[in-house]
């Protein structure tokens, strides 16, 4: 193994090339072996060992997040990616990080094959390229002073990225999803999601450089460094447990939320929207099943009940027959209801939304969805993509987003509503807390989705988002998961999936934003523009080396 240079500055210039076409140092007086060193090498199965870690490092953040739960595997995904990729050429790392993005990505979107396995492996493999350019900056990164920092930082920016371009984004699979309830998740009460990954991969980053300098020290440091090394790395996990504290919202009152989860025909079938009447009479009739056991004392009264996003795909602003179900059921629990439902326009087009309809005055104050799944919910390119894939017909309408915070006052309490895919990215819901959201509300419909462990996903971002904004959070679904979540991410109550439920949860409203509310995306930028300049920083010291 080629020795990498101790000093506070960068490596010698490097004197030739290896042949994998990494360059190689000379040799120092004051070296320690390390894989992260440019031309360095496992052995005589260097590409074995080093793709056998790019696929450990994609399964470990597999298994991390849900519905596995292996949350510590995360910051050891982190580290495996460094080592797999660490000392590489350039070339090199991006096929060893296109292995690890597809070991994780393939597997862990399958459930968006209901759209067709062609549409599963087209996301799967557009999320995976994300990890190509990310392998080949931590490649460059690991050669520069106080490496663990600008690699962690790195993570940041490709997640960043992912969650933006191409069609809005698909962030799902950040290494802080896999953090719902664990020491890591209150990070995001200070600098929202990027954190929280900031967080894992510089853990990953410290097992790292424990494991080097554990093998190379000598005499006390031999001991003193890998314990410095695990000192730091505990000091980040426990530091987790920390930061809510900073700037915690204050209780303001209790909230009693009613839920129905009316469930829907033939769950897991893309057809469940040609069952539209029977999707609303489900959940009609699950506000009068609720208001029965209110009435017969088995729940306390609500001052609200949250349905789902599709409770009805039927327009109950063009359908006589379905604004009279919707009044019967406000009209029989005697509280607002907040209804998820389609809005059709004029030009064909349909807003998903989530409507306030009180028992007296009828629908008020609207929330309309605003990050929208592709090929799910509207087909980009339409004339394009039918032409090749056919089936992308049978979505019928294309839905538009929204543009404003979802905050809602229902009853005496503000809802910072954010409706299913929303709540994966980060200005939505921060956004309606800003607004004066107390309670955060996601209605959601998986039906397509159960048993494949999405529900699970999502809910454990719902958790990262309560722990973020530091408020109760209530998960409504049609089929489920509904779930109720305390501000330390703590689920109280989980339904059963493919089933009817109803619920009743007191919940205490909190007011006033935490430090990652009031920050909004400036941790992200910040931690992302420290991860590209390192990039840059490398890349010129490598040009300066050979010249």
């Amino acid at each position: 193994m080629v020795a990498e240079h101790t000093g506070a500055g960068p490596a010698q210039a490097p004197e030739r090339s290896s042949r994998d076409g990494a360059m190689t140092g000379p040799k120092t007086t004051a070296t320690i072996w390390s894989p992260l060193t440019p031309g360095g090498r496992w052995g005589h199965r260097d590409p074995l060992w080093r793709t056998l870690m790019a696929i450990g490092a994609g399964l470990a953040q597999l298994f991390a997040l849900p519905p596995y739960g292996l949350w510590w595997l995360g910051p050891l995904s982190a580290a495996m990616l460094l080592l797999a990729v660490g000392g590489t050429w350039a070339r090199r790392a991006a096929w060893l990080g296109a292995v690890s993005g597809a070991t994780l990505m393939v597997p862990l979107i399958k459930w968006q094959d209901v759209f067709g396995v062609d549409v599963w492996l087209l996301i799967a493999g557009a999320e995976t390229i994300y990890f190509l350019p990310m392998a080949m900056g931590l490649a460059m990164v690991a050669r520069l002073p106080y490496w663990p920092l600008w690699t962690a930082a790195l993570w940041v920016a490709q997640e960043a990225v992912r969650a933006r371009w191409p069609l809005g984004g698909f962030p799902w699979g950040k290494l802080a999803f896999a953090q719902p309830d664990t020491p890591f998740v209150g990070y995001a009460a200070l600098g929202s999601s990027p954190l929280v990954t900031f967080a894992v991969a510089l853990t990953g980053a410290m097992l790292v450089w424990t494991l080097l300098h554990a093998v190379n020290a000598r005499g006390r440091t031999r001991v003193l460094l890998p314990t410095v090394g695990l000192a730091t790395g505990a000091a980040i996990v426990l530091g987790g447990l920390v930061a809510p504290a900073l700037g915690r919202p204050a209780p303001i009152e209790s909230v009693t939320v009613g839920m129905v989860q009316g469930n829907v025909p033939n769950v897991g079938e893309m057809s469940i929207l040609g069952e539209r009447t029977q999707v609303l009479r489900n959940h009609a009739d699950g506000v009068h099943e609720l208001a029965d056991a209110v009435r017969a004392g088995h729940y306390p009264e609500p001052d609200m009940v949250l349905l789902p996003e599709n409770a009805s795909d039927i327009d109950p602003f063009r359908d006589p027959m379905a604004a009279e179900l919707i009044d019967e059921a406000a009209a029989d629990v005697g509280v607002p209801l907040l209804w998820g439902m389609s809005r059709f326009n004029d030009d064909g087009t349909r807003y998903v939304q989530s409507v306030v309809w009180d028992p007296e005055t009828g629908p008020g104050d609207v929330y309309r969805k605003r990050y929208l799944v592709p090929f799910g919910e509207y087909v980009p390119y339409r004339d394009f993509f039918t032409r090749f894939v056919s089936r992308l017909e049978q979505v019928g309408s294309d839905a538009v987003p929204g543009t404003e915070a979802g905050a809602l006052d229902v009853a005496d309490a503000t809802l910072a509503v954010g409706i299913c895919f929303d709540v994966a990215f980060d200005p939505p819901v921060r956004e309606a807390v800003a607004a004066g959201g107390q309670i955060l509300v996601i209605p959601t419909n998986n039906a397509n989705y159960n048993f494949t462990g999405q529900s699970d996903q999502q809910l454990a971002i719902t958790q990262l988002r309560a722990v973020e904004h530091g408020r109760p959070a209530v998960v409504v679904s049609t089929s489920g998961v509904s779930a109720v979540v305390e501000p330390d991410g703590t689920v109280t109550y989980r339904s059963p999936e493919a089933e009817p439920d109803i619920h009743v949860a007191e919940l205490t409203a909190m007011e006033g934003p935490t430090l990652a509310t009031r920050l909004g995306a400036a941790p992200e930028a910040l931690l992302s523009g420290l991860g590209l300049a390192a990039v840059i920083a490398s890349m010129v010291i490598a040009r300066r080396a050979k010249t």
